[in-house]
């Protein structure tokens, strides 16, 4: 009883509650500041004399197994509650071994809170793994945060510690208050659970109902399970919630009314998918969600979980897929979420040279304990299962992937075969892999990976990770430095261009220009751009004819596709008052049409992943700075034609494989988008080899631009087509 009173009792329930004592029926409870303490129906209850402790014999009365306690504190305010020391324990022994074991792919159902009716009495079931401590407490207004009200009851073998509170209902706010077993220090620690958090800057978890969303988005989840996302056009909008548009005061918008404004312009862009930047729950505005404290909730910034589920129902109605930016990787070091979680490392490793990433500020999980694992397996499942979410993109994946990631010769441990490869990392990334793509096919996940570590897109069975794609880092370096020369020097440069193409069918790849590569001074898509105005905007359709012509799915960060001119800030909306200016509004609609041309030719998209969807016609006029290549599907071809200098070329002689008419299908350099208008109507091809083919073609080719090709059949192949 001093260890109730002085909380710090491991198994409440052994003094609380019901009990046979000494041939006796004793009732005993404590509640603080109590004056008195009735049953309902019963006997009143004595105080144990200089404590808060309430005792009483109950062998003649009738009074129900959960009975009700009436009681009055010292303001002389009546408070009615069911004892919650009366019940038996609610988590099934089968749920704590699965996840002891690491294979509880719904864990987010136990663990967290959950509202629950247990024989008949309404109230939440509160649950939290913190095998290092003493004494655990579920704390909130509803108890005045007060950890010695609603301490837990233990389940040993499994280090859970769980509490039913009889009337505790949706929209309450609560915390863990948990004491360490070894120190006696007493830590305040939101829900690793919870599934919606209070806003900004206050961090407590909150009650939610579990799912009871009537989604709408039936038929796309039916064909997303059939989806040939290999060989179907993808086209990604990456964008941060908080800084695409803001209101007339410069706040937040809603998830609906972001879902709305979104998904019309996205339509309009011609993307396909929308990836979001982290909205899991995080604590820090600047940190882009990339250093999450709550794995299993949408930021409150935005709205209600419910919200979020519409924003995602909305977007699939209207034919868009979504992708979460899901952060595995490391975890903040906020004393009130994670870190140390039970006075000791728990979620992270214990050694700090495995366990903190110095360059971040930030710790690393433990992906060698099992419940580490299946909470980061519970919260890729929870999104795709939970929220419909068509795809995840993991980020930081090198720093998984490598011990020594970022660290002084002396900072890092090898491992047992003495490399510097994380092998449970590896394993736990082959896990995550296998199991969604199993439980939810047609869904991805995408690597952001930026080394040249092996098959990461192939299946783990034959030594990959088992990644559905992989962002190409390296073709994203090596073009925006190529594209950051000036001209006249992009002929000692050729290379960058080519040397993608040796590794680009090794794996399936995303061409990303992400929001990395906006932000910390490495200027905006338009101001890495050399020359004068003319040039810049010039160069930035060019690069774009090129990024969407060449094998390989596609992403953008949003502003990119207007020509933003600034850097990104996550504090403001993006310029949209660029869009009044031609140049501006001819890069956007420049992007707009290619997305179309990209998702109308399979030649673009049906092989971006294998080689015989691609052929060079010349890779190697560097003396020009030009690029031909062909993109083929199983039918038909297209002729892609780059001109990485200010300079047209006229009667420009390029071999191709057929005799006809080729037509000019799209022109980076067209008036519609603020070139120059330099181009072709159409050629009719020659039968003159060049370039080892049988027929060839001279076009003019418009200066600092791309064209693309499509020859037409003549009147024989129609004739026999009918």
């Amino acid at each position: 009883m001093e260890r109730i009173v002085e909380a710090r009792h491991h198994d409440p329930f052994s003094v609380l509650g019901r009990h046979h004592e000494n041939g006796d029926e004793i009732v005993r409870v404590f509640l603080p500041d109590a004056a008195k303490v009735v049953i309902e129906n019963g006997p009143v209850l004595e105080r144990v004399e200089g404590t808060d402790l309430f005792q009483g014999s109950v062998r003649e009365w009738d009074i129900p197994l959960h009975y009700t306690l009436l009681w009055t504190d010292a303001e002389g305010e009546e408070h009615r509650i069911v004892d919650p020391y009366t019940f038996a324990p609610q988590i099934p022994d089968f749920d704590l071994y699965l996840f002891g074991t690491g294979k509880h792919w719904h864990i987010y159902r136990v663990l967290g809170a959950h509202l629950r009716t247990v024989d008949g009495i309404e109230g939440t079931l509160f649950s939290v793994w913190a095998p290092n401590a003493e004494r655990v407490s579920v704390v909130g207004a509803f108890n005045q945060w007060d950890g010695r009200r609603h301490p837990m009851r233990c389940r040993y073998d499994a280090g859970v510690w769980e509490l039913f509170i009889p009337g505790v209902g949706e929209n309450t706010i609560y915390k863990f208050e948990i004491r360490n077993r070894r120190s006696g220090e007493v830590f305040l620690k939101t829900d690793p659970y919870g599934q919606f958090y209070e806003l900004r800057p206050k961090n407590a978890a909150i009650v939610v109902k579990d799912d009871a969303y009537q989604w709408q988005d039936g038929e796309w989840i039916k064909k997303r399970g059939q989806w040939d996302w290999q060989h179907t056009p993808m086209s990604v909008y990456e964008v941060h919630l908080g800084s695409w548009r803001r209101d007339e005061d410069g706040g937040f918008l809603g998830y609906r009314e972001l879902a709305k404004e979104l998904v019309s312009y996205v339509k309009e862009q011609g993307f396909t998918h929308i990836e979001l930047l982290p909205i899991t729950e995080h604590p820090l505005d600047m940190s882009w969600g990339y250093q999450a404290t709550g794995y299993f909730a949408p930021t409150s910034r935005f709205g209600n979980p419910d919200d979020f589920r519409w924003f995602v129902d909305h977007c699939h109605q209207n034919g868009i897929g979504i992708i979460l930016d899901w952060v595995p990787a490391h975890f903040p070091k906020d004393a009130w979420a994670l870190a140390w979680f039970d006075g000791e490392p728990l979620y992270e490793h214990a050694d700090p040279r495995r366990g903190e990433h110095r360059d971040w500020g930030t710790l690393i999980y433990d992906y060698g304990r099992n419940e580490v694992k299946n909470f980061l397996l519970g919260s890729a499942m929870y999104w795709l299962e939970e929220y419909h979410i068509d795809g995840l993109r993991v980020d930081a994946v090198a720093s998984m992937l490598y011990l020594d990631y970022s660290r002084e010769p002396d900072d890092w441990v090898p491992n047992k075969y003495g490399g510097n490869e994380n092998l449970e990392a590896i394993d736990f990334l082959r896990e995550l892999n296998s199991i969604t793509q199993e439980q939810h096919p047609g869904t991805v996940v995408i690597a952001e990976e930026s080394t040249a570590w092996p098959q990461v897109t192939r299946p783990p069975w034959v030594g990959g990770l088992g990644f559905a794609m992989k962002w190409n880092m390296g073709w994203m370096h090596d073009t925006l430095l190529y594209f950051s020369k000036d001209p006249i020097h992009r002929k000692y440069h050729h290379d960058q261009l080519t040397f993608g193409l040796l590794y680009a069918f090794t794996e399936n790849f995303v061409l990303p220009f992400s929001h990395d590569e906006v932000v910390h001074g490495k200027g905006s898509m338009l101001g890495k751009m050399p020359g004068d105005e003319w040039q810049r905007f010039a160069n930035l359709r060019l690069l774009y004819t090129y990024m969407l012509t060449y094998p390989g799915k596609k992403l953008l960060f949003m502003g990119c596709e207007f020509a933003q001119p600034a850097e990104w800030n996550y504090d403001s909306e993006l310029e949209w008052q660029v869009l009044k200016y031609p140049l501006h509004k001819g890069v956007q609609s420049l992007l707009a049409d290619l997305n179309r041309l990209y998702q109308k030719h399979p030649e673009l998209y049906q092989h971006e992943f294998e080689s015989q969807g691609f052929e060079w016609i010349d890779c190697h006029d560097s003396a020009q700075s030009t690029l031909s290549y062909i993109r083929k599907s199983d039918d038909d071809f297209l002729l892609v034609v780059l001109n990485f200098t200010p300079v047209p070329r006229h009667d420009y002689r390029i071999g191709v494989p057929e005799s006809g008419i080729y037509q000019e299908i799209f022109n980076s350099d067209s008036t519609f988008y603020g070139g120059s208008n330099v181009g072709n109507a159409w050629v009719e091809a020659e039968k003159k080899p060049w370039m080892g083919r049988p027929y060839s073609i001279s076009i003019t080719l418009p200066p600092m631009a791309g064209i693309v090709l499509c020859r037409q059949p003549d009147e024989d192949e129609e004739e026999q087509e009918d």
